[in-house]
């Protein structure tokens, strides 16, 4: 019985990957025949430079490189934000291989939406918006990054669903696809009718229930930029109260909530949180996990409101006060410095 059901287990494995060989080959016919050949042209290649001495210098390198999608006559570049903090130089790269200068417009924390503009015309069809919301498990799409025509590739939505990162970051309905792309960071999801979806975010992994767990990319929704867009394209900022940040990475074990790191100089830090502790309650009301926690501190108000904790610190129960920030007000001070050792991550 047991050989049997690892038999089925191992034949449903083989047949998922058909599965995905031939969605990718019939996904890319049918986006060919439908003429998203020109849409393509608006996804360029993104080479950022940081500083050696940059604090995010370590973690994601000093020399980036990135998709980014243009999506209007203007020179604006969408890409996933974090690859442009601490940017010295950004240099767009294109369909012709013609190099030009791009300045940071903004980066918005919440979605992970960057943005970018060209310094100097680009000779390409922007890409059209589409609507996230109409994209649904099942469905056949394009990931697309810089490159040949190799890192155009046709995937499938496995899952929309909540999205929780260690980092104090929450997407309420994100889009996961499979196989995934190795260039995610920045990729363009395109639907059937060439517009942009999506922007990757990450390589994760996903349990599909018959399946098991298999590696997918996570993308960011388009429809969260549609609300922000003009106001990032005006001032590289939203009018949008900012949410408390305490500055913590977590790890969810079992329905805990366990810090793994806390961030130097942060709120947290100064509140006496450690590596290790466990959150227990926000303003009283006990934490059930990773995403239970954001909402619940997120609640408290905007930036800089203070969050009652209590956490299990070694074998203590403590109830604890952190005097939340917002995360631009934590790094706008520290980005005039170049040897503060404060992490941005």
């Amino acid at each position: 019985m047991i050989l049997v059901k690892e038999r089925m287990v191992f034949m449903k494995k083989i047949y998922l990957n058909i599965l995905f060989v031939i969605l990718a080959t019939f996904s890319a016919t049918v986006h060919a025949e439908q003429g998203t050949e020109k849409p393509l042209d608006a996804i360029v290649e993104i080479r950022i430079s940081v500083p050696k001495n940059a604090r995010t210098a370590e973690r994601f390198g000093t020399n980036r490189v990135a998709s980014g999608v243009v999506i209007d006559k203007t020179g604006h570049i969408l890409t996933i934000g974090f690859q442009t903090i601490e940017a010295e130089t950004v240099k767009i790269v294109g369909k012709d291989h013609k190099t030009v200068n791009a300045t940071v417009v903004g980066y918005h924390r919440n979605s992970g939406f960057g943005l970018l503009r060209a310094t100097s015309p680009l000779q390409v069809t922007p890409m059209p918006l589409g609507n996230s919301l109409e994209v649904k498990e099942g469905d056949s799409v394009l990931a697309a990054s810089y490159g040949n025509r190799g890192a155009v590739q046709g995937v499938r939505v496995v899952a929309r669903k909540e999205f929780a990162g260690p980092w104090e970051y929450l997407l309420e309905n994100a889009i996961f696809t499979a196989p995934p792309i190795d260039r995610f960071s920045g990729a363009a999801l395109i639907d059937r009718n060439g517009h942009l979806v999506g922007i990757g975010y990450l390589f994760s992994q996903l349990t599909i229930e018959g399946v098991g767990l298999i590696p997918t990319n996570m993308f960011v929704p388009i429809d969260l930029l549609k609300p922000i867009l003009r106001d990032l394209k005006l001032s590289g900022k939203t009018k949008l109260p900012s949410r408390p940040w305490l500055g913590v990475r977590t790890e969810e074990f079992y329905g805990r909530l366990i810090v793994a790191r806390v961030v130097s100089g942060s709120p947290s830090e100064k509140a006496g949180i450690k590596s290790g502790d466990i959150f227990l309650a926000v303003n009283k009301q006990d934490v059930h996990g990773m995403a239970d926690f954001y909402r619940k501190v997120w609640a408290l108000g905007k930036g800089g409101v203070d969050v009652p904790l209590r956490i299990l610190q070694g074998i203590q129960i403590r109830d604890i006060v952190v005097h939340s920030t917002s995360r631009s007000q934590y790094e706008q001070p520290v980005q005039k410095e170049k040897q503060t050792g404060v992490e941005l991550l």
